[in-house]
């Protein structure tokens, strides 16, 4: 009786053992994965920020909780219901070809409604105003740039700062610094490659020996910004 007693006083002083770590992330379990991890970020950041070492072990413990979860159920392909496990999970083997190139992310309905407005707006803008030229393709970059900026910023995995004597984080400076490149690349990539496939449209009417269309010619403008406002909006919401 003794030692039952003492073994079961044992199992219930753990309270750890049995909590949900979707309520402490504070996260529908029916939510992705990318969700999850975004959460995670946030709270643990705050933690981090006020000084709260246990908030932040409890944050870590339920992300780890969560993941080691899908990581279990990875072959079967699914962790509640019927919502899939994560790509970063699933294929967590499989190194990607390119390192710095788009990786599919998701966006929240929210993130999307906002990407699709903004480029609808430079759309109407370089369709009323003609003479405007390249200024809302150019507007409409930096509003991406930054657009992507933050969705990095939301799903990039917390890190330990490292403090230097000035107690400054010597990480951070460089940490920004990938994000914004990376920003600029992904936002100008875009726009290089629907300017080429213009270019390479009128280059191969003129080496078939046809004429160029009048409004192909005289819309370049409209054309590019309009076809990078899309490409723009599909690359900030399902990627990042």
């Amino acid at each position: 009786m003794i030692i039952c007693s003492a073994a079961s006083a044992a199992g219930s002083s753990n309270p750890d053992s049995d909590f949900n770590p979707y309520e402490v992330l504070g996260v529908n379990p029916i939510e992705g994965f990318d969700m999850v991890k975004a959460a995670y970020t946030k709270k643990r950041r705050e933690a981090e920020r006020i000084g709260d070492e246990a908030t932040a072990a409890r944050l870590e413990k339920a992300y780890d909780k969560v993941m080691m979860a899908q990581f279990t159920n990875r072959k079967k392909g699914v962790t509640f219901g019927s919502v899939k496990v994560s790509k970063d999970i699933k294929y967590a083997d499989n190194q990607p070809i390119v390192p710095w190139g788009p990786r599919s992310s998701k966006s929240s309905p929210r993130d999307m409604q906002i990407n699709m407005a903004i480029s609808a707006v430079f759309t109407a803008w370089v369709l009323i105003k003609r003479a405007a030229e390249y200024k809302p393709l150019q507007f409409l970059a930096f509003v991406f740039v930054y657009r992507i900026f933050e969705k990095l910023k939301a799903f990039e995995p917390a890190v330990s700062p490292s403090f230097t004597e000035d107690g400054e984080d010597s990480g951070r400076g460089i940490r920004m610094g990938k994000r914004l490149l990376r920003s600029l690349a992904l936002v100008f990539g875009c726009i290089a490659v629907i300017s080429l496939a213009y270019t390479g449209v009128l280059n191969f009417i003129e080496f078939m020996g046809g004429y160029i269309p009048v409004f192909l010619y005289n819309n370049q403008e409209l054309l590019v910004t309009s076809s990078s406002a899309l490409m723009l909006y599909i690359m900030a919401s399902y990627y990042r």
